[in-house]
């Protein structure tokens, strides 16, 4: 099997290089170099997936089984369409990874893989979509639903969406999870969102690195919502946090409404809190009847804890920076209950 992976040196890509390369396939990198370093054995191309030369370039060293795109959710929907294009005789299928940011009814419905999806031309530059007062719909679903029209475009029924929410695990660079094992780690009273038994359902990298791989060496088609199917309860998840890391800490559960009285930002501020109906009420049914397998989210929480104890960095990401709450706001919040 020869393989193309978009990226392939931090979090998710990283997991699908070293994945390939354990599965014994011949694996090509495509990326800039400035991300972290290439995983041992694969041929790195370096190149910039916006420059038409680059991407010609990249072109003639194929032909592959399969592209894996890692790389896209910072890219305008007419620059994932110059990749596809150039691609679409050179690899035999391209699998997409996506969001679950690309359906309309995200995050205030239930979804599954029929649900409708925003509209954006294949073409888009990057101003095109915006975001809702509410937070919802988002630029970001508008970009990433062109980007999946403009791979549609190319690739046709050799196409295979993945749409996670959130991924976990180690090598993470948003810093969510990082974000609460720290604060567990911190001990005291810990800021937490009501009602503890709010279920969560993020999925581990190390899955929805397998399950790429077994869609780029399939014969499907079409779209999967790569979610977790059980999830855990926000009072599980912040419990796992203080297990693993042995932190003295207790749980403050706090109503949302406080939350919002007191400015404290959902999605960011409290990483994976959002009140929204339908944010974590995601079908992954045709993920798991393709033999998508989601380990249980607390070996998730303990192998990142692992990982970051042995020295493991975040990536230097403008994403990180917002999330987690400030120790001062936290300690202010907590007094005044």
């Amino acid at each position: 099997m020869r393989i193309l992976v978009l990226g392939g040196t931090w979090f998710l890509g990283r997991w699908i290089a070293e994945g390939a390369m354990a599965r014994g396939w011949s694996v090509t990198t495509f990326n800039r170099g400035r991300s972290g370093r290439d995983v041992d054995g694969v041929q790195a191309v370096r190149g910039d997936r916006t420059e038409a030369g680059d991407v010609a370039r990249l072109a003639e060293r194929g032909p592959w089984d399969a592209v894996i795109d890692t790389s896209s959710s910072e890219l305008a929907p007419r620059d994932v369409l110059l990749v596809a294009s150039a691609l679409s005789k050179m690899a035999a299928r391209w699998v997409h990874v996506s969001t679950v940011s690309v359906y309309a009814g995200w995050p205030h419905s239930h979804l599954t893989d029929r649900s409708a999806l925003l509209e954006s031309p294949a073409d888009a530059d990057e101003s095109f979509g915006y975001t809702g007062e509410d937070g919802s719909p988002t630029k970001y679903g508008f970009q990433k639903a062109g980007g999946e029209r403009a791979v549609g475009e190319a690739f046709g029924e050799r196409a295979v969406f993945l749409r996670p929410g959130v991924i976990l695990g180690p090598g993470e660079y948003v810093g969510r999870l990082p974000w609460w094992l720290e604060r567990a780690a911190r001990g005291g009273r810990i800021l937490a969102p009501a009602p503890a038994d709010r279920r969560i359902q993020p999925v581990d990298v190390r899955d929805v690195a397998a399950f790429a791989l077994d869609q780029a060496a399939g014969t499907g088609s079409g779209s999967f919502n790569v979610s977790h199917p059980e999830g855990m309860t926000f009072r599980d998840f912040i419990g796992a946090c203080l297990e693993v890391t042995g932190g003295a800490g207790a749980p403050v559960w706090v109503e949302p409404e406080v939350l919002a009285a007191q400015g404290v930002a959902q999605w960011t501020e409290l990483p994976l809190w959002r009140t929204h109906a339908g944010v974590w009420s995601v079908d992954s049914g045709r993920a798991l009847a393709a033999g998508l397998r989601c380990r249980p989210l607390a070996e998730t929480i303990r192998d990142t804890w692992a990982w970051l104890s042995a020295g493991g960095s975040l990536v230097d990401h403008p994403r990180r920076a917002l999330h987690g709450i400030a120790v001062e706001k936290e300690a202010k919040i907590l007094a005044s209950l």
